[in-house]
């Protein structure tokens, strides 16, 4: 479909000149660029890739006159406890350091679903991001309950599961 619009008359070019009476925009899919000239925009995908489309809700968690770290603050809460989970790890206590991470991780996907703005949290799409966290979250955190010894979660299934793979009888 092919509509011809002109520009309304008596509309002024950035430049100041009244110029844009002669414009005429041929698609129904056209929109103007940074100078105000009609542009086709097309579905197809560009030959070469210039940029990449920033994630849906990857935009700064606070105003952009704000410090970076205040900025980025749901990152780096998730990192923040990721690395604190590491360090008490590191420190001989498993069980509760794994927890701290799954938790982290857990937290980032709840941060992703409530806030309209995450900064540098969002990857990809919110749906992916909710996804990937929680389920990688409940993971760590089911394999933190389960682990040896004495597990404080045990799920019966699991146990005649491994001994029917592992057994040779």
């Amino acid at each position: 479909m092919s509509a011809e619009h002109r520009a309304p008359s008596g509309q002024e070019t950035p430049d100041g000149d009244e110029a844009l009476e002669d414009l005429t925009v041929r698609d129904p899919v056209s929109a103007p660029d940074a100078e105000g000239r009609p542009r086709r925009v097309t579905r197809r995908f560009p030959l070469f890739t210039k940029d990449t489309a920033r994630p849906e809700g990857g935009g700064r968690a606070a105003p952009g006159d704000a410090p970076a770290p205040a900025r980025q603050w749901p990152v780096l809460a998730v990192l923040g406890l990721a690395g604190l989970g590491l360090l008490v790890t590191a420190f001989g206590q498993f069980r509760l350091g794994t927890l701290l991470v799954g938790a982290a991780l857990l937290g980032g996907g709840a941060l992703r679903w409530l806030l309209p703005d995450v900064g540098m949290l969002a990857v990809r799409s919110r749906f992916t991001d909710i996804v990937t966290y929680g389920l990688l979250g409940t993971v760590i955190v089911l394999l933190a309950l389960m682990a040896q010894p004495e597990p404080w979660l045990q799920i019966p299934f699991l146990k005649d599961t491994l001994h029917f793979t592992v057994t040779s009888e």
